[in-house]
């Protein structure tokens, strides 16, 4: 188990292993302090676990790994490489909070995942073979491609998420955000995302997962990361998972599940 303040590794310890790497990242917003001093890592081919309560900087730190905000101090490593050179590489991708989506926009299913091949196409976003290649895979891996043609508004909630996670697997990346992907799905939709990020666990991908459902931290991430404006501890779940580190997580309160 890691808990802050960790020694500050130098270049030549950081392993191989580690597909993410947050050093004393900062963040804040107009002089609020949103995320302070965060430190953690996480491995190749794992996937771990986000906890911490509403307000607590998960967002933010998904905001940092996507370049969506500049830390004022610290520094973020992914695939051992600089975070522009991350995403000039599509080597990160986000599934956002479904309530971010305008589910008006008309825009059917398949052209939902194409958008996660924009990066790898010329600046006309002219589809090759490739691209639709990767499309058809990504949305028969998740059990969607009969309702490619389908507008996005219309599918269920569960269909929703699938679509999302779709996209960022047809993005080719090797670390995948995912931002409450539990929240309002029914049971055979949860079974099947666990399903699939097992899978892609398997096929060496890292997954950083935002959830409030301890039974799902318990049941099937290989690490932590708690967060409470900073990092609170981060490392295999076994360790790292206990009342203890909880309560200081979450302010005392007792957490169950």
């Amino acid at each position: 188990m890691s808990v802050l303040p960790p020694a500050a590794p130098s270049d030549a310890l950081l392993s191989a292993a580690d597909r993410i790497v947050v050093e004393h990242l900062c963040v804040d917003y107009h002089g609020t302090v949103a995320l302070h001093d965060a430190s953690l890592r996480v491995r190749a081919g794992s996937i771990c676990g986000l906890v911490g309560m509403n307000g607590a900087g998960k967002s933010t730190l998904f905001k940092a790994l996507m370049g969506f905000v500049r830390p004022s101090r610290g520094s973020i490593t992914i695939n051992g490489a600089s975070l522009n050179q991350a995403r000039r590489d599509q080597s990160v991708a986000y599934v956002p909070q479904m309530e971010s989506v305008d589910w008006n926009f008309p825009v059917d299913v398949a052209n939902v995942v194409m958008m996660g091949r924009y990066g790898r196409m010329n600046p006309l976003r002219i589809p090759r073979p490739s691209d639709h290649r990767a499309v058809q895979d990504s949305l028969e891996r998740v059990d969607l491609w009969p309702l490619r043609h389908r507008q996005i508004g219309q599918l269920s909630g569960g269909q929703r998420k699938r679509a999302f996670v779709a996209r960022a697997l047809a993005q080719g990346a090797s670390v995948l955000l995912l931002d409450e992907p539990f929240n309002g799905v029914d049971i055979r939709t949860e079974c099947l995302l666990v399903d699939l990020f097992e899978a892609f666990r398997n096929d060496g991908r890292t997954l950083l997962i935002s959830t409030h459902d301890m039974a799902h931290v318990r049941g099937f991430c290989d690490q932590v990361v708690l967060i409470n404006k900073t990092v609170l501890a981060y490392g295999e779940t076994s360790e790292v998972f206990t009342e203890e580190n909880l309560a200081r997580t979450f302010g005392g309160l007792t957490v169950e599940g």
